[in-house]
């Protein structure tokens, strides 16, 4: 485990903390490397039915290390922090990113590649790349505008200013803003949640989404996980549980077949 980011696995819940709270976590190369790595292991753990993403110390993420940036941006293929939005987006179990404080540059690259963003009502966002004269990549663009829509993506990359909880959450780039500091108690009743329903539904959902967003065959990526729900019996267990009043024991937790 690479010093400033760590992993723990409790009641059905992985949480990655970025942690390096002395430079408000900023991403250094070796961070951005073995994140990808981190995450095909909760990938892995059966236990593990959703991923939180947080900051350590008040901060969510200050971006990368400005002072490793040469290691960091590559080609726009090989950016260690493109490399690790991407693993972090296909990651194939729910994914959310728990915000408070600083989320800026690569930590709004970050936060927009999970599927859900709950921020603290004092949380403060940014991307900066006009700050320093840089090319935001090209698959971290793409995603803001799927997110945000094209005019909010040019106001953040544009103006490089910081905007507040509230803003973020008009223009779609939060789902979520808790109040005061209930922000992990919330993540936490939410996670919950999500690690009692099935898996496949949600894993369905992810796939069939992503798909939609992205133009593919959605009639296809449907009856893959259609064909997936009927071999393992998910919804037999779901509607069993229902007529009987009880909480289901949703079976499936592995990856679908080819």
């Amino acid at each position: 485990m690479v010093a400033g980011l760590h992993a723990e696995v409790a009641d059905g819940v992985g949480t990655v903390t970025i942690d390096r709270p002395a430079k408000r976590n900023a991403m250094s190369a070796d961070m951005w490397r073995s994140l990808p790595g981190l995450l095909d292991d909760l990938a892995a753990n059966r236990a593990v039915r959703v991923v939180v993403l947080t900051g350590a110390g008040g901060n969510f993420c200050a971006g990368a290390d400005i002072s490793e940036l040469a290691d960091i941006h590559r080609d726009d293929d090989s950016h260690l922090s493109t490399v690790a939005e991407r693993a972090l987006a296909a990651f194939p179990k729910p994914t959310l990113a728990a915000i408070e404080g600083y989320c800026v540059g690569g930590g709004c690259q970050l936060a927009a590649a999970c599927d859900l963003r709950f921020a603290a009502e004092d949380a403060r966002f940014g991307i900066t790349p006009a700050k320093l004269g840089l090319v935001y990549p090209a698959g971290a663009t793409t995603r803001l505008v799927r997110l945000v829509g094209p005019s909010a993506a040019k106001y953040l990359l544009y103006s490089a200013d910081l905007v507040g909880a509230g803003h973020a959450l008009r223009i779609g780039l939060l789902d979520e803003v808790v109040p005061g500091d209930g922000l992990r108690e919330r993540v936490a009743e939410f996670t919950g949640t999500l690690a009692s329903r099935s898996l496949l539904t949600q894993q369905a959902t992810k796939g069939v989404v992503d798909t939609i967003t992205a133009g593919g065959p959605v009639e296809e990526e449907t009856l893959r996980w259609l064909n997936e729900m009927s071999a393992c019996g998910e919804h037999a267990e779901g509607i069993a549980a229902f007529l009987e009043r009880r909480a289901p024991q949703f079976p499936w937790t592995g990856t679908p077949r080819p």
